[in-house]
């Protein structure tokens, strides 16, 4: 699995565990939304950010 695939697989699990989520609400979302509802969770570490994500992409397109 790549970095971002492991990423998103271990943030959809978060949403769905701290927040309820079901997998077509998690990626119907904005990195900004899931921070919000994120960030309003105690202990619960915040997403990766827009920038992160973009690196992450980068990283994976080059193998």
């Amino acid at each position: 699995m790549t970095r971002f695939s492991e990423t998103a697989l271990r943030l959809s699990g978060l949403a769905a565990r701290a927040l309820g989520w079901t997998p077509p609400v998690f990626w119907a979302a904005t990195p900004a939304e899931l921070a919000a509802c994120i960030d309003a969770q105690p202990g619960v570490a915040a997403p990766p950010d827009r920038e992160e994500i973009a690196a992450m992409i980068e990283r994976d397109r080059h193998g």
